[in-house]
């Protein structure tokens, strides 16, 4: 968790446009880009990420961009206002523009014109100490080896690492170089890096360096004698909306304390009691402009819609039927 507090330091630090060279700009790009940018666009680029799996429109793979048609102008306007239909938001209330400026240097730099294989995202600086211990899995990682490899060809030095892919890295990495014609993998919206934490003896575990203070959240309440429609709309939120607004519905969970703004807290008592059931369905339907939050009218039929409403009035927080203020009902 320190190492996460000082990335976000770095992120935020005010670049000194005066004395930062070229190359000062990359590094200090490269800095904000690995907070915040690399679970849709991933730390080589090529979005190629758990995330990006779950957006219509994918994230921009910049590193299959040719520098005519992919300038660093048009980087820092995409940054500043974002992609209207996408899941890009503008970062101009996020950022500065210096760090917009820096951001797009590095991206322009590193993946449109050098092609780069990856900014060394897996640093202790970035909360990935002894990265080399997982060295076996790197091959599933890269798409060197398919995940879907029969067990009994491989060897037992790959046998080892396609475990350590499957328990550890397949977080962030998804399914590797599964093609469409090989297996399906189950959509399962875990968003934290486990770092070998366990369920069963969390006390057992330094906060600080774990991922426990975000497992947590990826656990889903338990509840009974849900109705045929809060069933569906659980099993729709838990498979798509966790993601980023965690199983437990908090928006607390490794993705989630990413996003900026975070995802909406459905617990959240204070911003939920003025939500009215109109206006959550809205949103779901429509997106919710300037945040990540996309629209799901293409990818849910309106009675998908409703259920996601049944469950999360049912499991996190009550959805008033009218707004108690005229005003509330466009909050």
């Amino acid at each position: 968790m320190r190492a996460l507090v000082f990335a976000a330091i770095l992120a935020v630090l005010p670049l000194q446009a005066s004395a930062t060279s070229s190359r000062d700009l990359v590094t200090e790009g490269r800095l904000i880009y690995n907070f915040r940018c690399y679970f849709c666009h991933g730390y080589s680029g090529n979005a190629r990420t758990v995330a990006a799996s779950f957006l219509t429109p994918p994230p921009a793979d910049f590193t299959s961009a040719s520098e005519a048609s992919l300038s660093e102008a048009r980087i820092v306007a995409t940054l500043k206002n974002g992609r209207p239909g996408t899941a890009m938001k503008p970062f101009a209330s996020v950022l500065s523009d210096d760090e917009i400026t820096a951001v797009a240097r590095f991206v322009f730099d590193e993946f449109v014109v050098r092609k780069a294989a990856n900014t060394r995202y897996h640093t202790a600086e970035n909360g990935w100490p002894d990265h080399e211990r997982y060295r076996p899995a790197f091959p599933f990682a890269t798409g060197a080896i398919s995940l879907n490899q029969a067990w009994e060809t491989l060897s037992p030095e790959q046998a080892r690492g396609k475990r350590l892919f499957l328990d550890t890295c397949i977080t962030c990495h998804d399914r590797g170089a599964s093609t469409d014609q090989e297996m399906v993998w189950e959509a399962r919206p875990l968003s934290y890096p486990r770092n070998n934490f366990s369920y069963s003896a969390p006390q057992k575990v330094d906060a600080t360096t774990s991922a426990s203070p975000y497992a947590l959240h990826d656990i889903p309440p338990k509840l009974k004698r849900l109705t045929q429609s809060e069933r569906k709309g659980e099993r729709l939120f838990q498979s798509n909306c966790a993601f980023c607004h965690a199983a437990d519905g908090t928006g607390k969970n490794w993705i989630g304390s990413f996003l900026e703004p975070h995802p909406r807290n459905l617990r959240d008592t204070e911003v939920m009691s003025r939500i009215t059931r109109q206006r959550f369905v809205d949103v779901v339907r429509e997106g919710l402009p300037n945040t990540s939050m996309p629209a799901w009218k293409s990818v849910l039929s309106s009675r998908d819609i409703d259920a996601v409403a049944d469950y999360v009035n049912r499991a996190f927080h009550p959805l008033r039927a009218i707004p108690a203020d005229p005003q509330d009902a466009n909050r």
